[in-house]
């Protein structure tokens, strides 16, 4: 498997000699279904004992504290924390909130509900914005941006379709600036947690520009063979992620370690697949609970 072999350059992650990492990852969950259609999925995910964070504490949404950084600053909030900061704290970091392929023209009565409940169980809510492969204005984004933060208070912003090559880097950093001076002035201070959706590797200046970057967003298929690029390996693990559909349960496992092996902190695995135009994240995984116990407390707990 291309996963277990080492990149020139790239140091190996320490580990045992099956190639284990014991690195703990966490679960962002892409999209739901809206609340009226997708209930049961919406009360698992705030579930007491399932956010990674603690309930009414800033902090990030892996769960470590946040370092005083100046709202609006361009380059991602640094954690003074140390892992394990949050004891006993969920696998479960973010959610995202996506009302009609953004806010919404007006506030959903039930979206709203559905996402202060994910934050009262320490779950990181992000308000979806689509970059459109950065078509879209800065204009248009942060008004949507404002929408989010007045109806649902969001935690932060997850960029759909975030563009990944140079020449759209200045534009990126321009909105992620604002983006965090917005989160800064609705809440407090703190700086919101920002996702760039790239979907696959971007020109690594884009690592300075949000919190987490989405490397891989695809089939199984692809991505038992895929393999992280080299300038990864200088980042640490909480800096990425990786979104998989078309996952057979028997294979969750083999993708566990291969996520751990390329250095992915956070991760979404489904067995839903993109068959007859469906989307794939509209609901949990069939084997949703399997997942939580191998990351966090047990289903049963």
């Amino acid at each position: 498997m291309p996963y277990l072999t080492t990149p020139p350059g790239r140091a190996r992650p320490a580990g045992d000699s099956s190639g284990t990492v014991r690195q703990r990852l966490g679960i962002g969950v892409p999209g739901c279904a809206h609340p009226i259609l997708a209930p049961m999925e919406w009360a698992e995910l705030s579930r007491p004992g399932l956010g990674a964070r603690r309930p009414g504490i800033d902090g990030r949404p892996d769960g470590r504290p946040r370092s005083g950084g100046r709202p609006g600053a361009g380059g991602p909030q640094r954690s003074s924390g140390r892992p394990g900061a949050v004891p006993d704290a969920g696998p479960l970091h973010w959610v995202v909130l996506d009302i009609a392929d953004g806010p919404g023209a007006r506030p959903d009565p039930f979206c709203a509900p559905a996402a202060a409940a994910l934050r009262a169980g320490g779950v990181a809510v992000l308000g979806r914005l689509d970059m459109r492969d950065g078509v879209r204005t800065f204009g248009e984004l942060v008004s949507e941006a404002h929408r989010f933060l007045d109806w649902y208070r969001v935690d932060g912003f997850y960029l759909a379709h975030c563009p990944g090559d140079p020449s759209r880097l200045r534009h990126t950093q321009r909105l992620t600036a604002t983006l965090r001076a917005l989160c800064g002035g609705a809440d407090g201070g703190t700086s919101g947690h920002l996702v760039l959706a790239h979907g696959c590797h971007p020109h690594p200046d884009y690592v300075l520009c949000a919190d987490q970057l989405v490397t891989y967003a695809g089939s199984w298929a692809d991505y038992r063979w895929s393999q992280a690029e080299e300038w990864t390996a200088a980042h640490p693990a909480e800096r990425f992620c990786h979104l998989v559909h078309s996952l057979p349960r028997t294979h969750l496992e083999e993708a566990l370690r291969i996520a751990r092996w390329q250095g992915a902190g956070t991760v979404c695995f489904t067995d839903r697949t993109r068959e007859r135009g469906q989307d794939p994240w509209a609901a949990l995984p069939g084997y949703w609970d399997e997942i939580v116990s191998c990351l966090g407390p047990g289903v049963s707990e």
